[in-house]
């Protein structure tokens, strides 16, 4: 009996993929638990719209991506701090303030979890910091630390 599996299962399938099986493992066990379903032509066709999708959305997520770090890339960001004498600043730049930044100078809407800064900035100056834009792709923003007037 040919079924479909929709859960991974160690040793016997993972999530997608077809195979043969005995009709009595498919009828007794992979089918109750929602492990598998039986390949019948309407369930494999379903199967292949969703992966079509699926890739679909991979793609306009990838091109979206890309998107975003050329605008992140070209130019930079100025953001704009009380800071003493000695170039510290009263506080810090936190990722969330980059963030802000961001959306308001690039009109690009990025969410604070995607800015791998390691440490909050503490000092006037010029950075790069990366963001991570989609999966495996990661565009650095220059950052203009300058004092407020």
């Amino acid at each position: 009996m040919k079924v479909i599996f929709i859960k991974d299962l160690q040793g016997a399938g993972k999530k997608g993929e077809i195979k043969e099986v005995k009709p009595g493992y498919a009828r007794n066990y992979l089918i109750p638990k929602g492990i598998a379903i039986e390949a019948t032509p309407e369930n494999v066709r379903q199967l292949e719209n969703r992966e079509q999708q699926s890739t679909l959305k991979k793609k306009k997520e990838l091109s979206r991506a890309k998107e975003a770090k050329n605008i992140l890339q070209e130019g930079s960001i100025t953001i704009s701090a009380k800071a003493g004498h000695d170039e510290k600043l009263f506080g810090a730049i936190t990722p969330e303030d980059i963030a802000k930044a961001v959306i308001q100078q690039k009109n690009l809407e990025i969410d604070k979890h995607q800015i791998l800064l390691e440490q909050p900035i503490k000092k006037l100056g010029v950075y790069k910091v990366p963001v991570r834009t989609g999966e495996n792709i990661t565009a650095e923003v220059k950052i203009w630390v300058v004092r407020e007037s």
